[in-house]
Parts: C-alpha cells; structure tokens; sequence
C-alpha cells in the first residue's frame, strides 16, 4: 500500500485534516485498491470485501484527526482493514465461495499459472482468520513480522508461529492431489 503513488501527495493529509474534501477523496482512491486487496484475500467475497472497504473508508473520515502522517495513514489502514475482516470472519459462518466469484477473484490478477494461484488463494482462505492475516500481510504487503505484530498487536513470537505453521499447512496441502479436501 503505497502511501506516494504520484503528485503532491504530501500535502493531501493537511488539506484533508483540515476538511478539504477533494484532498479526503484522493487520500482515498490512493488507498482504496490496496484496502480492498486486503479485505478480498481475507474475506474470498467481492461483495463483502467492497462493503468492508467502504466501512474502513467510512471509519477513516471518523478518524481523520488521529492520522499523523501518510505512513501512519498505511499503516492504520492495514490494521483497520485486517482487524474488521477478521471480526467479520469470526462473527459470520464460513460459506462456499461460488464458482463465479472463484472464477472473478483468480481473474483478477494476471499470473503465470491461474490455477496453481486459485488453488493458492483458496488454500490461504482456509487458514484461521489471525493465520490468514499474519501471511497476507507478510507475502502480499512485503511487511516484517515486526510490522505485522505492531499492526494486528500481536506479539512477534506469535506472528512467527503463524508464518512458520501457515507455511508448513500451505506447504503440505500442495503436495495432496488437487481434489483432496482440506
């Protein structure tokens, strides 16, 4: 989540503390693909991952005044977004994702092997909501797992064991046949 994607982002806070809407607008179209990546990949559902971006969007207007600066802007939309999804997660039983959602989320980024990625995807799905956290923010977010334990307020030792046992299921689940049930 790149918080300098072009222009004079740096003064696009000020102008939004201080009630600029148009400045509050770009703060947010800077943002929101990263924000709704997130909420995707936690959430498997485009419906609720727009839903849930447009809270975290919501909650940020609320909040605007606390933001201290463009990287505190990433990071407290990283922790914002991963928090809510995983309550959404906790609160909601698991559904199956339709096929033509499969199909659209795996659509949406263009790899060198869209079913190796969709099996992927679905893989990480499948681990608890902390766990899922922990490696997104670490393979799709490039953070440390320093960053990681600040961001979700864990301690380290306990991202570590999430990345290492994470790793270790998504290692041992491609090696089962692709129709194997988790």
């Amino acid at each position: 989540m790149s918080g300098d994607e072009g222009g004079d982002s740096e003064d696009l806070l000020p102008r939004a503390l201080i009630g600029e809407a148009a400045a509050f607008r770009e703060l947010v179209v800077r943002h929101q693909r990263s924000v709704y990546s997130l909420a995707l990949r936690m959430l498997s559902d485009r419906h609720q991952a727009e839903d849930l971006s447009q809270e975290v969007f919501v909650q940020l207007h609320r909040n605007l005044g606390t933001i201290e600066s463009l990287a505190h802007l990433t990071y407290w939309l990283r922790k914002v977004t991963m928090n809510r999804a995983i309550d959404r997660l906790r609160r909601e039983p698991r559904r199956e994702t339709s096929l033509e959602e499969a199909v659209t989320v795996a659509a949406e980024d263009e790899e060198a092997d869209p079913l190796l990625q969709r099996r992927l995807r679905r893989l990480i799905a499948d681990l608890p909501p902390p766990a899922r956290a922990v490696v997104l923010l670490r393979y799709q977010e490039d953070l440390d797992p320093l960053e990681i334990a600040r961001t979700l307020k864990m301690p380290v030792n306990t991202v570590k064991s999430h990345l290492k046992r994470s790793l270790a299921v998504l290692r041992e689940r491609m090696q089962e046949p692709a129709g194997t049930p988790p």
